[in-house]
């Protein structure tokens, strides 16, 4: 089914390339049908690129979905044209009596940084608390599930001594759960950041369950055992190329960085990497839409 966007959205004509089904505001207006509303904050310097990559993984799924894009207001955006801005993406004062199925935070690419020093953590701790009445579940991208874990449950991060970067394999170890109905026991996914979850805080708190980990990338999947909040710390919705871009700025800004793990073909950088974590993005996403927004979410929010 298709993905309902803003019209004339620039990710629309990179996903129509790709056979993704994609239906303008103009069009769905002529459909008598509830589609699922998905908001995404898109925290990501690279908004535009983050924008297809996500849009992709929800044009996937057999269900008719909505997107609003959000952003911080008290956030100044080096990366991505303040017209964009201002015609695709709303503010949380836009949307706050509003109501949504599901909510999508990503990650930023912030970990070094204390919580309460990122500037836009208070009016990100405001969408949070927000998101408890007006969502029915939430998906938190790397260090977006850094940052829910700690402003709903408490959870602190640990800092890494180096970055945590590459391609991981992942074991399932909790096969019962919905969200990872029908992965294989063994599934790979890219990682990058410099901070980590506290696992035994994890571990240990009532509410919470760890779903999938792996000995290189720790813990991959977390939820609350209610299902409003999925805590995912790698990079599902990465490009082949997404991390190989990463290395590049990196050492275009004179920072030393090492490869990535298991990432390119006999782990040399003059070959492209290949892109073997698409399937299991696909299933994730279309697990959590169905299992955890759609069968849900009341028919009138």
């Amino acid at each position: 089914m298709p993905i309902k966007i803003p019209d004339n959205l620039p990710a629309k004509e990179k996903l129509k390339e790709e056979n993704i089904f994609v239906m303008d505001e103009s069009r769905a207006f002529t459909q008598d049908i509830r589609p699922l509303r998905i908001i995404i904050l898109n925290l990501m310097p690279l908004k535009e690129q983050t924008e297809t990559q996500l849009l992709r993984l929800l044009g996937n799924s057999p269900l008719q979905i909505e997107v609003t894009f959000l952003h911080p207001s008290t956030h100044i955006s080096r990366n991505t044209p303040h017209e964009h801005l201002k015609l695709f993406y709303k503010t949380i004062e836009d949307v706050q009596d509003k109501k949504f199925d599901g909510l999508i935070i990503t990650g930023a690419p912030i970990e070094k940084l204390a919580f309460e020093e990122v500037t836009y953590w208070e009016e990100l701790n405001r969408i949070m608390d927000w998101s408890v009445t007006n969502v029915t579940s939430t998906l938190y991208i790397c260090w977006g599930a850094l940052a829910g874990l700690y402003y709903h449950y408490n959870i602190s991060k640990c800092y890494l001594p180096e970055k945590k970067y590459g391609v991981f394999a992942h074991r399932v170890v909790k096969p019962e759960v919905k969200l990872v109905s029908g992965f294989d026991e063994e599934f790979l996914v890219p990682h990058s950041r410099y901070a980590d979850l506290n696992r035994e805080e994890l571990a240990a708190h009532p509410e919470l369950e760890i779903i999938c980990e792996s000995k290189d990338g720790g813990v991959y999947m977390a939820a609350s055992k209610d299902g409003k909040h999925v805590f995912v710390t790698g990079h599902p919705e990465y490009d082949a190329c997404t991390l190989l871009d990463e290395y590049n700025r990196d050492r275009d800004k004179g920072i030393s960085t090492q490869l990535p793990e298991n990432y390119f073909p006999d782990n040399n950088n003059q070959y492209r990497p290949l892109l073997r974590w698409r399937s299991h993005a696909n299933l994730l996403i279309s697990n959590w839409l169905n299992y955890y927004v759609y069968q849900e979410t009341p028919y009138d929010l």
